[in-house]
């Protein structure tokens, strides 16, 4: 029990985000403060209760894995102490931070609140589960969850976000953020494989990836492609110049968006009501 995956903004050096991902069981109790930073805090799965200086919350039917449900999501702005029992046998959460640079409400987002989207197409179609959208009163952190099925590609065609570019009247085109890449897969042996490039091809690394894996996205393109047989969820956290998703896809690849035939009969993998089963 305890943290099982931790990348700091000393250890990825960089900016503006950190992670943690960690087991608790029945009982146990984490006690912290959010201090000069905004926390997303996504339910994995289990159950907890939640107390905060901005409100008290519980979870009663958080779901039995990643793969049985939609999470659950505590958002808590900056100078925030928080209490947070694991409920169920085992609880298994994840935490993305940033420092903030203004006050929000605290807000507990339920599976049913969360907008499902499904992008792409044919061996390109996948789940996006929105649990800290653009637009959803905070400082700067983004957090959603992605499914996408067994020999699916995902993330796909490539984009990046590394660079702010605005349009005449001062909209963002594309935000430069850093971004986590958690994954689960829904067998032990399974995996999924994650590309990071950039174009002049200063950067190319290429990744097999499996449960508990953490990828750090700091610049550049990055595709994801789930074994055939697996299942992959992966958790981004995003935190930058913006709080958006504004990206530029690898022009190379473009035309993909144009050619798809139809949407994976097996999208949506998830639903709000799995989370009751």
């Amino acid at each position: 029990m305890g943290v099982y995956q931790k990348v700091t903004t000393g250890d990825a050096n960089w900016n503006h985000l950190n992670f943690e991902a960690r087991l608790m069981s029945k009982g146990e109790v984490w006690n912290g403060n959010t201090g000069e930073n905004e926390y997303a805090i996504i339910l994995l799965s289990g159950n907890y209760s939640v107390t905060t200086d901005k409100g008290n919350w519980e979870t009663i039917n958080g779901r039995k894995n990643v793969f049985a449900g939609i999470a659950h999501t505590l958002y808590l702005p900056r100078h925030t102490s928080f209490s947070i029992t694991a409920q169920s046998e085992i609880l298994d959460i994840a935490a993305g931070w940033c420092l903030a640079s203004a006050d929000f409400p605290a807000k507990f987002k339920r599976p049913e609140e969360a907008a499902i989207e499904i992008r792409g197409g044919d061996n390109a179609t996948r789940q996006i589960n929105s649990l800290v959208e653009p637009g959803f009163g905070c400082s700067k952190i983004v957090a959603v969850e992605v499914y996408t099925p067994s020999g699916n590609w995902s993330s796909f065609p490539a984009h990046k976000h590394d660079e702010r570019k605005v349009d005449t009247n001062g909209a963002v085109l594309e935000a430069s953020l850093e971004e986590f890449y958690f994954y689960k897969i829904d067998k032990e042996q399974g995996y999924a494989i994650q590309q990071v490039y950039t174009a002049d091809g200063t950067l190319n690394e290429l990744m097999q990836v499996k449960t508990n894996d953490i990828v750090l996205v700091p610049k550049g393109y990055h595709p994801v492609a789930a074994a055939h047989g697996y299942n992959c969820y992966y958790l981004n956290f995003l935190a930058g110049s913006d709080q958006s998703l504004a990206n530029t896809p690898d022009p190379d690849h473009e035309w993909i968006f144009n050619s798809w035939k139809g949407i994976d009969p097996r999208i949506p993998m998830v639903t709000a009501a799995m989370n009751n089963q």
